[in-house]
């Protein structure tokens, strides 16, 4: 048999069932991290609930996959990201397979050098049908940063207080939320006053700014509109972060 029969009989195998997002359908890369309770608890003992060096790590990850990509925005909390890409994104032919696999695979890459240490994601799409869908999923992962971090600072607080693990999760179990709140601030913790970024995550989008430049022609020094990447420890909250969402896919989808 011929090289190029072999090789057409073959790569049947491998494309029989790929999948393609359908035009016209946002596509939102959801990444997690594979056992970083592992990773940040026991191999670098990062301090908990939170740790600026593990914060910066993820946002550094998430810089990549914007830059890489030309994503129009991350959003990270805890050990997640989610990557926002165009409407009109045609990255790998919207192949489901290579969006996953290579997302996952330059996020892995990025975190596992910034750390000094093997580290992996993996990665699914979430397709989309409009804008409205966008902001609910935004809302969505805004929300729960809220609800991870509330249980996070009092189920490390009950262990710091020496309870163990059944003990600490089994004392939160069903608990409402003003509860969990009282039992902070009776430990001197005003969950309130905690950083947005533990309470909500981290937003990296695009930005313009202008920047001074020589004219090589006339010698003059002029303005020139440039685009870099904002990192916002400050996002804002509810309605107003459903603007803000809304106002991404409407104004920067036109600047790719």
């Amino acid at each position: 048999m011929k090289f190029d029969e072999l090789d057409e009989q073959m790569r049947v195998f491998e494309t029989i069932h790929d999948q393609c997002v359908l035009p016209g359908i946002y596509m939102v890369a959801r990444l997690d991290g594979r056992s970083f309770t592992r990773l940040t608890k026991e191999s670098h003992k990062f301090e908990a609930p939170f740790d600026t060096r593990f914060r910066d790590l993820m946002t550094a990850t998430t810089e990549t996959l914007l830059k890489e990509f030309r994503a129009l925005y991350g959003f990270t909390q805890s050990d997640e990201i989610s990557l926002l890409f165009p409407c009109e994104c045609d990255l790998f032919n919207r192949k489901l397979r290579k969006l996953n696999s290579i997302l996952a695979a330059t996020a892995s890459a990025s975190f596992s050098l910034g750390i000094g240490d093997l580290a992996s994601f993996d990665c699914r799409i979430c397709e989309l049908p409009g804008t409205k869908q966008v902001v609910d999923y935004f809302r969505w992962r805004n929300e729960d940063a809220h609800r991870n971090a509330l249980n996070a600072h009092c189920y490390w607080h009950l262990r710091k207080q020496g309870m163990d693990v059944a003990g600490a999760t089994g004392y939160l179990h069903e608990r409402s939320v003003a509860d969990k709140n009282e039992l902070l601030f009776q430990s001197g913790i005003n969950f309130n006053e905690l950083p947005n970024w533990q309470k909500r995550g981290t937003g990296l989008y695009w930005e313009e700014y202008q920047k001074e430049g020589l004219n090589p022609v006339t010698g003059q020094r002029v303005l020139t509109t440039r685009r870099r990447v904002k990192c916002d420890f400050e996002l804002p909250m509810k309605e107003e972060y459903s603007a803000f969402i809304n106002r991404i896919c409407t104004t920067q989808s036109a600047a790719q």
